[in-house]
């Protein structure tokens, strides 16, 4: 199952890539922001409580689809581009197995634990 739960994650990168591709916004801008929402680990630093909530609101894709819908409604690009960013990232992130955070530690997930054991 965690394989399938993989590829489909994989998928979803590639079509985001493929958005982002099309909607002819800056690579560049791809590039800086695309690893911007793992700036939550350090919220780990104030404990793992902390640090589990602020990683998961920044790797939830609740976040992704309100500013992809604000920014379809108001019809601002750049909102639209960030949160295309935002969801590769988050695809690329769980394609890994990297899932949502437990307050029992940050190896601890909703798709399982990682590294093993």
């Amino acid at each position: 199952m965690k394989i399938v739960l993989r590829l489909e994650q994989l998928a979803l990168l590639v079509l985001f890539v493929a958005l982002y591709a099309q909607s002819g916004a800056s690579w560049w801008l791809f590039a800086i922001l695309f690893f911007a929402p793992d700036l939550s680990f350090a919220a780990y630093l104030a404990g793992a409580r902390i640090g589990a909530v602020v990683y998961n609101a920044m790797h939830s894709w609740i976040g992704v689809v309100l500013l992809a819908g604000a920014s379809w409604l108001i019809d601002w690009q750049l909102g639209y581009s960030v949160a295309i960013i935002w969801a590769a990232h988050i695809a690329f992130d769980r394609a890994q197995g990297y899932g949502l955070k437990y307050e029992t530690g940050f190896k601890d997930t909703h798709l399982g634990r990682i590294g093993g054991s």
